[in-house]
């Protein structure tokens, strides 16, 4: 009995469970149904000779084993993903893949890759525009920029970006504000929004002046449409000034007031910890802070 090993079916079926507290879950999860999870974590009872979950009518419970034994075992699980996510790193070779919001990738990361590719002429970065979260291992990615809070289980976070969010439009409309324009000037002119459609209201309220206008205005699924929006003359776009630096300094946009406003949300670099014993990672990593920061990477 000392070497006995389960079959993996049934360790990843009692894992999932183990995890949602749901066999209909888990069965999703594995894109199996859920009889087949049952007979599986069964099969797993039978072959340890514990329960490992109690069982009530509509809801599930883990037994003391079942507990400890899940813990362990999610240990393992989760060394397998990351032995597994250093194999295909290697395998991928100088390939470096990131997922990246397309707002991201469109606005601040595109402008700047160039510097990246001239510093290491040997790593070709693929750039995946995705806003769910990726499954590292699975999806073959190598590191990921999030919208949040920053808050990610199982993985390192740091934050990336965090400046504030200021008003933009087109020079011309800009110049219909008049010189050295007041806040209050904005009532008349249209605002453009993404879905955060609130940071308007919070940016007039922190302008002193009345929020009513936020009230009104297209509303762009991304910051993108918002930035071409403006750019297009429709109006005036929140945005955060890193986000358009090649347009101000072109002269496409022009931001008429000083006030920023900040957000509690931030773009975060997200990575399995063990993707940095990539050099190509770590590189990448190194010089997405340092264009962040300002600094030379």
């Amino acid at each position: 009995m000392g070497d006995l090993l389960p079959s993996l079916s049934s360790l990843r079926a009692f894992e999932a469970t183990a995890r949602h507290l749901s066999m209909k879950l888990a069965a999703e999860e594995l894109h199996v149904t859920p009889g087949a999870v049952s007979l599986q974590v069964r099969e797993l009872e039978t072959t340890l000779d514990i329960q490992l979950f109690t069982r009530r009518p509509r809801s599930l419970a883990l037994t003391a084993e079942g507990a400890d034994y899940f813990a362990t075992l999610r240990t393992a699980f989760r060394l397998v993903r990351e032995a597994t996510a250093a194999v295909r790193a290697r395998a991928r070779g100088s390939v470096l893949t990131v997922t990246c919001t397309a707002t991201f990738a469109m606005q601040w990361l595109v402008p700047r890759i160039g510097r990246f590719e001239a510093q290491h002429p040997g790593i070709d970065v693929r750039i995946s525009p995705s806003y769910r979260i990726m499954d590292f291992a699975r999806d073959g990615v190598d590191i990921a920029v999030r919208h949040g809070l920053g808050a990610y289980e199982g993985l390192v976070s740091q934050r990336l970006i965090d400046d504030d969010l200021i008003p933009v439009a087109t020079p011309a409309l800009v110049a219909r504000l008049g010189a050295s324009p007041a806040p209050e000037a904005l009532a008349g002119m249209t605002l453009i929004h993404d879905v955060y459609r609130r940071d308007w209201e919070l940016w007039l309220e922190a302008a002193g002046v009345d929020p009513a206008p936020a009230a009104h205005g297209p509303i762009f699924a991304d910051g993108n449409g918002a930035v071409e929006a403006a750019k297009a003359g429709l109006g005036f776009a929140l945005v955060r000034g890193s986000f358009i630096e090649r347009e101000l300094a072109e002269g496409q946009l022009a931001a008429p007031f000083p006030l920023g406003l900040a957000s509690r949300l931030a773009y975060h670099l997200v990575y399995p910890a063990v993707a940095l014993e990539r050099p190509a990672v770590a590189a990448f990593r190194r010089w997405l802070l340092a264009e962040a920061a300002g600094a030379p990477a």
